[in-house]
């Protein structure tokens, strides 16, 4: 299909559109109307409704102004060898099938695990999503519970982690069968090892513990070195989710606090967040494999043969089949090397601090917290959540900047969430400086 090919070619170097966005399904029908017929519409027919059509309704991930959620900034290496991941078409769940792409792969996975501090025994696989990866790390763990301990306690396993946690941790929690237990966090936002000492000594069934290395809302890195110290005095398992932060891990700036990082038991990643890669792609890490292939690895009468003496993807998570979703990443930084990772990272470090103090310095603006890593959180004092909404609204049609509200503390506010070294900041406080002047958000 030479026009899909030339069509993935040329998109790899066109400007993002801010403007794009989502629309009703009843819209889309109207316009794109029947696909998947008997006859097929025609390649040329397909491409130009995806083009024309369904693409104008997503948004641009990778606008330099889109600072809502956590969006994605790739690399055009990264993105341009998505499609040669895609062509290839490598099974990448076994070595016997994967071989030379699961060895390119296991050379990122290292530099990760060097990043982290873990031993040369360490390894990990690249698996869909944050959600996919704390999963398949927190089943690892209640698995090793049971080995160790021997059977399941009265009333069940549970794990322990801050309210402010990602709610891909309580979703693992239901799917595993394991009650939550929130523990509180300190004034400033973070789990500590004291308040955790309170919840392990209170209910021994608390087999594993996460904690953020970086959360969503907030950019929020945890007491690492406190919190693993304590768990591991109770025998519990300690996954660090650093989905969004565990990227600054690459920054001088930034390193010192992931401090215990280097003594958990599993940790993650996501690169199609912080790391330039496209969607989707997460980094899940074991500093032992050992347990983590105990509970995941398949066994039937055609896996039989497969050589476990090798580095099986495989075996590291819940998943058989699975892309070689790694590669993309690989050749970013072969290509680029990682120092211009480094400086990436750190570029939007600097934009964070630096718009952070401008609104702090700005009237009509009130700074909640001062930055951990690359989120703002700020307010509009006297704006209702319906004028939050309007600004939010406004701005996003015109394509000028996506920021949309969020809850701190229980009450309504804004968050800018700086992962492309594109973004210019002076361009951000500007924004911020003559669109909040009115009290209505219009």
């Amino acid at each position: 299909m030479s026009i899909a090919l030339h069509w993935a070619a040329s998109h790899t170097t066109v400007a993002t559109d801010p403007k794009t966005t989502f629309r009703s399904a009843s819209d889309l029908q109207a316009d794109v109307g029947a696909t998947i017929t008997e006859d097929g519409i025609g390649a040329a027919r397909a491409l130009a409704l995806f083009d024309e059509v369904l693409l104008p309704a997503t948004r641009s991930v990778e606008d330099p102004m889109n600072l809502a959620y956590i969006p994605a900034a790739p690399t055009r290496a990264a993105v341009a060898f998505d499609t040669v991941v895609s062509a290839a078409n490598v099974f990448g769940g076994v070595w016997e099938f994967g071989a030379g792409a699961i060895f390119a792969e296991n050379q990122v996975l290292r530099w990760l695990s060097d990043l982290l501090g873990w031993p040369e025994e360490s390894a990990g696989v690249f698996v869909a999503g944050g959600t996919h990866g704390n999963l398949s790390a927190l089943a690892a763990a209640r698995d090793h519970a049971l080995r160790v301990r021997g059977r399941r306690p009265a009333g069940g396993w549970a794990l322990a982690c801050a309210s402010t946690a990602h709610s891909s941790i309580s979703s693992a929690a239901r799917l595993l069968d394991m009650d939550l237990v929130s523990v509180p966090v300190d004034d400033r936002g973070h789990l500590t090892g004291e308040a955790l000492e309170r919840a392990l000594t209170s209910d021994p069934r608390i087999c594993a513990v996460v904690a953020s290395a970086g959360t969503t809302n907030a950019g929020i890195v945890d007491d690492l070195a406190s919190v693993v110290e304590v768990a591991h005095r109770h025998g519990a398992w300690v996954h660090v989710d650093g989905a969004y932060g565990g990227a600054a891990l690459v920054a001088p700036s930034a390193r010192e606090r992931f401090t215990g990082i280097e003594l958990a038991d599993s940790f993650v990643v996501d690169p199609h967040k912080w790391l330039f890669a496209p969607y989707d792609c997460c980094a899940l890490l074991y500093r032992d494999p050992r347990p983590a292939a105990a509970a995941h690895s398949q066994h039937a009468a055609y896996l039989d043969s497969i050589d476990r003496g090798e580095s099986n993807p495989a075996d590291l998570a819940a998943h058989l089949s699975r892309r070689a979703r790694g590669l993309p990443l690989w050749y970013s930084l072969a290509t680029h090397g990682t120092a211009a990772y480094t400086a990436a990272v750190e570029a939007c470090l600097d934009t964070a601090r630096t718009v952070a103090r401008a609104v702090a310095g700005t009237e009509h603006l009130q700074l909640l917290v001062e930055p951990e890593l690359s989120v703002v959180l700020f307010r509009r004092p006297g704006w209702s959540p319906a004028a939050y909404r309007r600004w939010s609204q406004r701005l996003a049609r015109e394509g000028t900047v996506l920021c949309v509200p969020t809850a701190v503390d229980g009450e309504i506010a804004l968050r800018l969430a700086f992962v492309n070294p594109s973004t210019n900041p002076q361009a951000v406080i500007d924004v911020l400086r003559t669109t909040m002047l009115t009290a209505d958000g219009s």
